[in-house]
């Protein structure tokens, strides 16, 4: 699994192109101004950046993703899991259930993802 690892800050950027890809780099780099109040610079040096992480690409002036933000949360999640909790799943539940009370409506959803995971299994 390759590691990719973003700041909040890269972070906010990156939800920026996500939400707007493809987007122009001067596009990017005025939503940039108006939500993050950062100057051109800023932003070119912070898509460079994600860019060399090989998270983004700029191909003549136009920014795409290598990997969507649905990918991205996965690698982060699978991170988080194995370096925490020694990719064990249940382990990670029952930390995070710990002292909560989960609603029907919670319990049936992991109901669900786990019948799905089943039956895409077999």
């Amino acid at each position: 699994m390759k590691q990719y690892q973003m700041g909040a800050i890269e972070s906010r950027f990156a939800d920026i192109i996500w939400e707007n890809e493809p987007i122009s780099s001067a596009q990017l780099a005025r939503r940039s101004e108006e939500l993050l109040a950062w100057k051109k610079t800023t932003s070119y040096t912070v898509l460079k950046r994600l860019c060399d992480k090989g998270l983004f690409v700029n191909n003549r002036g136009t920014v795409t993703s290598l990997i969507s933000k649905a990918q991205y949360m996965s690698y982060q999640s699978e991170q988080f899991l194995n370096e925490t909790f020694e990719g064990s799943l249940p382990a990670f539940l029952a930390a995070f259930t710990a002292g909560k009370t989960l609603t029907a409506e919670e319990v049936a959803c992991l109901r669900r993802m786990v019948a799905e995971y089943e039956e895409s299994t077999t």
